[in-house]
């Protein structure tokens, strides 16, 4: 939808580049810690003192967080980060539902990585191996 040169994607992108980073990290990764209490997500221990930055980039929002602990923790000073992934928020989800696979996304250039290759792999490996909860399978599902 377009009126006067906005599109209703590009104006929620300009939003959420506007939105303070904390607040955005805050909330991300209190949905990450949440799956881990839960048991639906698990940081293998590789993962523990790295940073992490994932960008949403058609909703125009990055989180910055790292693992502490095997816990997620946010990161607020906006410091780069050692990986940092981005992708639109329905390749995100398609990965999330293992609908398709980081390798794919990546050379369809849907996925951006960046930083230390060796954390991505890891991170590839262990998203591609981590077991999804029934409701998000059956979410996926439904799409279809």
């Amino acid at each position: 939808m377009s009126r006067a040169g906005f599109t209703v994607p590009g104006l929620v992108a300009r939003v959420g580049r506007r939105l303070p980073a904390p607040l955005v990290s805050l909330h991300f990764v209190a949905g990450l810690e949440l799956a881990r209490r839960l048991d639906w997500l698990s940081p293998p221990a590789e993962l523990d003192g790295r940073s992490f930055a994932i960008t949403v980039e058609d909703l125009g929002v990055r989180s910055s967080f790292m693992v502490r602990g095997g816990a997620f923790r946010p990161l607020w000073n906006g410091q780069a980060c050692e990986l940092e992934l981005g992708a639109k928020v329905a390749d995100l989800l398609a990965l999330m539902r293992a609908e398709t696979d980081a390798d794919t996304l990546f050379f369809q250039r849907r996925l951006r990585i960046s930083g230390d290759t060796e954390l991505g792999l890891i991170v590839k490996n262990w998203l591609d191996a981590a077991p999804r909860p029934a409701w998000l399978e059956r979410l996926g599902a439904r799409g279809h």
